[in-house]
């Protein structure tokens, strides 16, 4: 167990270093910014434990007992700005943590979607990510109106790529998006990840022969996907259980997202808030993969790896 001061110097200090050799030098128009790249990184990871229950409750923390780590600490709403602006860094060095972890070399890689909600389903209006948000179905909420997370995960529980889409958009055409950007990389979409050669674990969300076929003829992306039970061959039994074993790693990961970093506490305002709080995460989760690997502790045991 770390006490804070030693997790977020470490944090720091790793973020630094990947910024130092992987990233070019920012420049931009203006006034110079209050805090350097890597304090806006460091912050932005550090924030999305779920005991600061909200952006609000991080910023009174971190006012109260980070201003000698942080002197030139600006506004709340200043330090959102940067945070945004920085969503690409962050999603680098989410990516830079999977690679150094050993995620080419997996076996396979779970990919499973989870929702993101932005609020209640049945309030009026437009409201929040009016265009971009809207209403889709979640196993675990029922009807929700947000957006759709999709996340690919290797067996130790790292995350090796992410993305995200309107709520209503189906699993399949997702991952038509997904499979295509880490096939052919595009600068919109970075967070997506390395292509690999490893297989895909699905559930049922990514059935279909044609879509199947499909994605390995054009992206060399081959899914393994448990079908239906009333098919006309099905699995047998001790495969299907193999196979939803191999899947679980992927909802644990999705459990650390939404408990251990808040995921299903929030509520964005803006698509650019959204997806720099999703990456945060991500790199929070493959950061404390990385700590835990570094103090011969198991990788996923995050809820006593902080001494609060």
């Amino acid at each position: 167990m770390l006490d804070t001061t030693t997790f977020l110097t470490t944090l720091y200090v790793i973020v630094d270093d990947f910024a130092k050799a992987n990233l070019s030098q920012a420049v931009r128009p203006g006034p110079r910014s209050s805090l350097t790249r890597s304090e806006v990184i460091t912050l932005a990871i550090f924030s999305q434990w779920a005991c600061f229950q909200s952006e609000r409750g991080f910023y009174r923390w971190a006012a109260r007992h980070l201003r000698a780590a942080f002197p030139t600490l600006p506004a709340r709403t200043q330090l959102n700005r940067l945070v945004r602006h920085h969503w690409g860094a962050i999603t680098a060095f989410c990516l830079h943590l999977s690679k150094e972890l050993g995620e080419r070399h997996s076996a396979y890689q779970a990919l499973d979607s989870t929702a993101l909600v932005v609020r209640e389903a049945k309030r009026r209006g437009r409201g929040w990510l009016a265009g971009q948000a809207d209403i889709g179905w979640s196993n675990r909420l029922g009807w929700y109106e947000g957006l759709h997370l999709l996340l690919a995960v290797d067996p130790k529980g790292v995350i090796t790529g992410h993305g995200l889409s309107p709520a209503s958009v189906k699993d399949q055409r997702l991952a038509e998006t997904f499979f295509a950007a880490r096939h052919k990389p595009h600068r919109a979409l970075p967070s997506v990840g390395a292509q690999t050669a490893a297989p895909y674990v699905t559930d049922k969300g990514f059935e279909g022969e044609r879509w199947h076929q499909h994605w390995f003829e054009s992206y060399g992306a081959a899914v393994i996907c448990l079908p239906k039970r009333d098919v006309l061959k099905p699995w047998p039994r001790r495969l299907r259980r193999f196979v939803a074993s191999v899947r679980q790693i992927v909802e644990t990961v999705n459990e650390k997202l939404h408990y251990a970093f808040r995921l299903s506490r929030e509520r964005p305002h803006a698509l650019s808030g959204a997806q720099a709080r999703v990456a945060a995460k991500a790199a929070l989760h493959n950061f404390c993969i990385w700590l835990n690997r570094q103090l011969n502790r198991p990788a996923l045991a995050f809820a006593d790896l902080v001494d609060w």
